[in-house]
């Protein structure tokens, strides 16, 4: 390895924490924008929908973008305007002024995901190994510790602009200077008009499906598990705030060993196993007599769910390379990247009225028949030998290794 490629990683991991900061202390801190804009309990899904259809529309606008720009450049500008459109929404005063601070975070966001995942699948091919999962595993930190400032700031009543700007202060210009060791892959050719990843999306589509399913889960412990533990299995209020943090707490272990699991057993085997454990997590949610019971399923999810979503977008990487498409790894990204919008924006409300309609135990069961759909396409993950998961095959690291230079 090259000491381009190891600052090339560092420095992506630091954009995936600060991601992972900056989203979590915007939805963490919901119920404050809420009081501070008036916003009403039935105008609030419409914001918070705006947010991942923005995203959705960031991320296809992506795909075009680099083929005539580096994905570095599109990741070294999205991330302060993420952080400022962040700064925006707890400084204003004005219902206008949500809105667009929102709009702004929901396209530069979809432009972030997507650019950052482009960096992490050619950087994974210049290693010649998986280290995926490691990117996740810094966004997972950077979720806890945005959930960790945002309870400082809510325990304490600061303003949201009281704290959000020490944070935007800190890792805005702490972001920039990390973003002159990107690592781009080659040099990006236009991708011929209905050819971007591999002449059309029918490959990608099972693909598509585990993405979309993997964020149903996730969307359903992040806005379930509290309402969960507290009205179905009796916790204190207290107590039902533990879930989350331990689905975040797992899901970093999770993403931060599994790479080694990849490596050993295959990108199949262990797609397969966060899948049957993901499962087995709802199926205790949704039995458990009471609320340690209900912790362990969460623990269970976390330790699931968190090996899809990274190794989905490898697997699209590696698939989009086999076509020799010059800029198919990074179209392929970009429309993959949707499916996390699609599921969030499902995942919610399906629970919601599953337990209005029907019961809440019911409902846990839904994700769980979902998440076991990600068996029967676990071999779209081992296209060919699935090289960079086993590492029987090592790619050139002149393949990948042209520094982004300059800010």
């Amino acid at each position: 390895m090259t000491d381009v490629l190891r600052r090339g990683r560092a420095s992506l991991a630091f954009s995936f924490l600060v991601q992972g900061v900056a989203f979590a202390l915007l939805v963490t801190r919901i119920p404050g924008i809420q009081n501070r804009y008036g916003v009403s309990d039935g105008m609030l899904p419409v914001f918070l929908a705006a947010v991942p259809i923005l995203a959705g529309i960031g991320s296809v606008s992506t795909e075009r973008l680099v083929r005539r720009v580096a994905p570095s450049r599109v990741l070294r500008w999205s991330q302060p305007v993420v952080l400022l459109a962040l700064l925006a929404v707890g400084a204003g005063g004005h219902m206008a002024l949500l809105a667009l601070a929102l709009a702004v975070f929901g396209l530069a966001v979809g432009a972030l995901d997507a650019s950052m995942n482009m960096l992490g699948v050619s950087l994974q091919r210049a290693y010649g190994r998986s280290i995926m999962l490691s990117f996740h595993a810094a966004y997972s930190l950077g979720g806890i510790v945005g959930a960790s400032l945002a309870w400082v700031g809510a325990h304490y009543g600061l303003a949201l602009w009281v704290s959000y700007l020490p944070v935007v202060l800190v890792l805005l210009p702490a972001a920039l200077v990390g973003s002159r060791w990107y690592v781009d892959g080659e040099a990006q050719a236009p991708v011929e008009k209905g050819a971007g990843a591999g002449g059309g999306l029918r490959w990608l589509l099972p693909l598509c499906l585990v993405m979309t399913v993997a964020y149903i889960g996730d969307s359903t412990v992040s806005n379930w598990s509290a309402k969960y533990l507290q009205d179905v299995l009796g916790s204190s209020e207290q107590m039902a705030t533990v879930p989350y943090n331990v689905y975040m707490v797992t899901t970093l272990l999770g993403r931060t060993v599994g790479d080694v699991g990849v490596r050993r057993f295959g990108a199949v085997a262990v797609v397969r196993a966060g899948a049957l454990v993901a499962a087995g997590g709802f199926a205790v949610v949704a039995s458990a007599p009471g609320a340690w019971v209900g912790m362990l399923g969460f623990t269970l999810l976390g330790l699931g769910l968190c090996v899809l979503v990274p190794q989905t977008f490898a697997a699209a990487g590696r698939r989009a390379d086999e076509t020799g498409r010059p800029g198919a790894s990074d179209a392929a990204v970009a429309r993959l990247n949707v499916f996390n919008y699609v599921g969030f924006l499902i995942g919610s409300p399906l629970v919601g009225a599953l337990g209005d309609a029907w019961s809440y135990r019911g409902a846990m069961l839904v994700p769980m028949v979902l998440v076991l759909v990600t068996l029967v396409h676990a071999r779209s993950f081992a296209p060919g030998a699935d090289r960079y998961g086993c590492g029987h095959e090592r790619p050139r690291t002149a393949d990948v290794g042209r520094s982004s230079n300059g800010l």
